[in-house]
């Protein structure tokens, strides 16, 4: 519990109607649904629904206090007001408050990009833990507090939740957290009240446009990462990828990159690719890894890389990487006992998608192992990747099923024609529409042969598949096992 008055310490307030001093708080609520007596109620305009058509609700379950930017027409005397000019950049600096700043106790770094991040920040999770730190985890897949496991909702968590958690991680004993930061986080404010020892930036291609509306701003909002950085953290960027270092432009961190092309503070080669592994040398370092593919060594690097800069020794850190495993759900990979590979990936973006199959290409034994892709994209999202995700199935693919993602409100056949839009008359006589997924994974694996390689791409780790606004129970791999059955 705490007053009031210290959880708006420091923080940016237009007026207060009350008294702060004397109002005690035992819990913190976005959600008016879960008010309980004693709370302080932000009211934060969102996406779908504005948190100010709540504050009444919230004082009628017992909220002591609301934050808002529009004070409601009624005030009421034994409520306390904080009116503030933009209520959900202050949401995380007072969730930090009354947590006691946990951050502040934690090595947090932040991964973004457009892919990468859920690896990389898994990947830093299990090498500290073999490092012998007790190690914290937001990711996509799942959220960590050491050993305990917790479900994930959102690539990043809100800001209450966030501060809730780092809480535990300190509680808990850890001593690091490595973070997934989407763009949408970090443009909704998600990551306020967090001090971060470092961010990393893995690569920039085309997502989330049906929120972000163009490139451009979807640049920018991966770039405000850097740009709130504090001097004493880290800028850490891929040197490949032309945005790189466009991120650290305003930084006041101290700025690093990696690189497989050019000149790097951290900078790779690739030897060797099979699906067994990839033989990488990092900084004149040579040494054998257990994930597959250039996109790959490019996590790797900026794991490495983090390691390095959060302290830890380059000869320790090689070993405990060459021994970790891909991300639940990336690049994960059953062969049957009649030798058919099938490789089910989370790739759910033109670049992904093209970086797995280009994988897959260079390393297949010979052209007689034809490689059918299985694809499909997102209702309700973006609509421009559609034809470019079947246009690049069917360059890198010799078969190509179109099939089903997570529709939502939207109907399966209407995606897949978005699809088709992207091929030519040659490259439809190669592919084939299936809306019911798993009667296209089927498909998919009865047109393999021996030798052959099947990409079930799009879901990855997910378990679910959302249609009409209800999330039924779907697992690519579980499919594939059964059927192998």
């Amino acid at each position: 519990m705490k007053t009031l008055n210290t959880i708006v310490n420091n923080c940016k307030i237009k007026q207060v109607i009350g008294a702060p001093e004397k109002v005690e708080v035992k819990h913190l609520f976005l959600d008016s649904r879960r008010v309980t007596p004693g709370s302080l109620f932000f009211a934060v305009p969102g996406v779908l629904t504005d948190g100010h058509q709540y504050i009444e609700t919230a004082i009628e379950k017992g909220a002591v206090a609301i934050v808002c930017e529009q004070l409601p027409s009624t005030i009421l005397q034994h409520i306390t007001y904080i009116q503030v000019e933009h209520s959900a950049s202050q949401v995380g600096v007072m969730a930090a408050n009354f947590y006691d700043q946990p951050s502040e106790k934690l090595k947090v770094v932040a991964i973004t990009g457009t892919n990468g991040k859920t690896t990389c920040a898994t990947l830093l999770y299990e090498l500290f833990r073999s490092l012998g730190y007790k190690v914290g985890l937001l990711s996509t897949i799942e959220n960590r507090i050491d050993t305990q496991i917790l479900d994930a909702q959102l690539t990043t968590p809100d800001a209450l939740s966030l501060q809730k958690l780092m809480a535990q991680m300190v509680e808990q004993g850890c001593t690091h957290c490595f973070m997934e930061a989407s763009s949408h986080a970090i443009v909704q404010e998600r990551l306020a009240g967090i001090a971060l020892k470092g961010a990393v930036f893995t690569n920039i291609t085309h997502d989330h446009l049906d929120y972000h509306q163009t490139f451009k701003n979807y640049i920018y909002a991966k770039k405000q990462l850097f740009d709130k950085l504090g001097k004493e953290a880290f800028a850490l960027v891929n040197f490949d990828d032309k945005r790189g270092q466009v991120m650290q432009q305003n930084t006041k961190a101290r700025k690093l990159g990696f690189s497989l092309k050019s000149m790097a503070d951290f900078k790779g080669k690739l030897k060797a690719n099979s699906f067994e592994g990839l033989q990488m040398e990092i900084n004149g370092r040579e040494s054998w890894f257990r994930l597959i593919g250039d996109f790959n060594a490019y996590n790797l690097l900026a794991v490495y890389a983090s390691a390095v800069l959060l302290g830890e020794k380059e000869e320790q850190v090689l070993t405990a990487l060459s021994g970790l495993t891909p991300a639940r759900g990336r690049f994960d990979q059953i062969v049957s006992k009649d030798n058919r590979r099938f490789i089910i990936d989370y790739a759910h973006t033109p670049d992904a998608l093209e970086n797995v199959l280009k994988t897959i290409q260079s390393i297949r034994q010979s052209k007689e192992e034809r490689i059918i892709t299985l694809v499909g994209c997102g209702g309700n999202r973006d609509k421009e990747k559609r034809p470019k995700m079947a246009k690049i199935a069917a360059e890198y693919s010799d078969l190509v099923v179109l099939t089903s993602d997570n529709p939502r409100d939207e109907e399966p056949e209407t995606i897949l024609e978005d699809m088709k839009k992207g091929l030519q008359s040659e490259e439809l006589t190669k592919s084939v529409s299936i809306s019911d997924r798993k009667d296209a994974i089927r498909y998919a694996m009865e047109q393999a042969q021996g030798g052959d390689i099947v990409l079930v791409a799009g879901k990855g780790h997910e378990t679910y598949q959302e249609i009409k606004g209800t999330k039924y129970t779907f697992d690519d791999k579980q499919v594939i096992r059964d059927l192998l059955a």
